[in-house]
């Protein structure tokens, strides 16, 4: 597949057709989305307010699996298809455009294999027999604890501290936004190794051991009950738990960060789709003075600077995914489309609100919910004034490397 074919023409609904084993994927996809899982939801009375559970979820789990979307990024080996990230990119923005509550879990990614997958490389046979794979089954979950209340995009100052102890470690520290805390098996933690500023290891930690506790987390501007604290108190963790090398805890824990980067993209995308979808309809069924709203030039003006925006981060964002999947590292693009389709998104979401008028400042409404989940982004995974920081120092080092000359020129272009 090639981004040119796949995504130079302008829709609300992508088609694959050069790719058909996408194709068929997105069609499915869209299918569960509207038709089982909305029933399912219904049936069970989920919400964006509900706390979501175990009873709740591992039936999603279940059923996506079987499905073949639980864990479809995963190598065949693991029960995956190994997917490129293209394609799983595509697959990420119809959920978040499906606008389902519980569609976070239809691949994976709250507390299951899309948030373990990585560990994969790094773990040993014994870890990926006993928690990753019953993760990517959907008979565990787990959840990554990296943040402390001091200690978010400068990770370093975290205060968690792992100390030797025989042939194991203790564990000592409080982690908040836990995502998908309250309902996971094990957490996937990193902490400073005690006695040293800046030596970093990573731990699989189960959740119910001694010395271990799981709190309620704060709860996020987007309203859903899916974050915990994580409370060590002297945790011992065996020796056989550490992930990789004392030391590469921080390697382990952003290891991932350009693709973590460019698959938060897609996602946002989705969330922008289904705000622009949801503002056309609003537009056009909305009687104002024996009219509708898509009648005012005004109203037509916001729906073409949404469209218009929507197709330039989408352009990018893809463009920059298919450079993944033909082996480079496109590191710098992945802060700009981090940054770029972050704050599209936010801008596409304040339109949408003003288009809804009234509606569109009531809880629960979508576009309301959609506006206050899509805010979010502007500040996790990095706020946008840091890609901004890393943006500017890769042009410096561009600067640096042109006054250099073509093989300083040239240098840039490999790092």
């Amino acid at each position: 597949m090639t981004f040119s074919q796949s995504f130079s023409t302008f829709t609300l609904r992508p088609s694959y057709d050069d790719d058909p084993e996408l194709n068929g994927l997105v069609a499915s996809l869209r299918g569960y989305l509207a038709g089982e899982l909305a029933g399912y939801e219904r049936e069970h009375g989920v919400d964006r307010t509900t706390r979501l559970t175990r009873e709740i979820l591992e039936p999603v789990w279940r059923r996506s699996r079987e499905l073949g979307f639980y864990g479809i990024h995963l190598p065949e080996e693991y029960g995956g298809r190994g997917l490129t990230h293209t394609r799983l990119a595509a697959l990420k923005e119809e959920i978040a455009a499906g606008g389902r509550v519980l569609g976070h879990s239809v691949l994976g990614e709250m507390g299951g294999p899309l948030r373990a997958g990585d560990i994969f490389r790094n773990a040993t046979e014994r870890q990926i027999e006993e928690y990753l794979l019953p993760v990517a089954r959907g008979e565990r979950a787990c959840c990554f604890s990296l943040t402390e209340a001091d200690a978010g995009s400068d990770v370093r100052a975290m205060r968690t501290v792992a100390v030797r102890d025989g042939d194991g470690y203790r564990l000592t520290g409080r982690k908040v936004f836990s995502t998908a805390g309250p309902f996971a098996d094990f957490a996937i933690v990193i902490a400073r190794m005690d006695g040293t500023e800046n030596s970093y290891s990573a731990f699989f930690v189960d959740l119910d051991g001694p010395g271990c506790r799981v709190e309620d987390g704060a709860t996020p501007m987007s309203g859903e009950h899916i974050e915990a604290d994580v409370v060590l108190d002297g945790c011992r963790v065996p020796a056989a738990n550490l992930i990789g090398a004392e030391g590469e805890g921080m390697r382990i824990g952003l290891g991932r960060v350009t693709v973590n980067r460019l698959l938060h993209c897609p996602t946002l995308l989705g969330m922008a789709r289904r705000a622009i979808e949801l503002s056309l309809v609003r537009a056009r069924t909305r009687i104002v003075h024996g009219a509708p709203l898509l009648k005012l030039q005004a109203i037509q003006h916001k729906l073409a600077d949404m469209a218009t925006e929507y197709y330039a981060a989408r352009s990018m964002t893809y463009g920059a995914i298919a450079a993944l999947d033909a082996g480079t590292s496109p590191r710098l693009e992945a802060f700009m489309c981090k940054l770029y389709v972050a704050e599209t998104a936010f801008r596409i979401l304040d339109e949408a609100v003003q288009i809804h008028g009234k509606e569109g400042l009531t809880q629960g409404s979508e576009v309301e919910y959609l506006f206050r989940k899509v805010r979010m982004f502007r500040v996790l995974t990095g706020t946008s004034e840091i890609q901004r920081n890393a943006i500017a120092k890769g042009l410096s080092m561009y600067a640096e490397a042109l006054a250099a000359g073509p093989a300083g020129e040239a240098a840039t272009s490999r790092a």
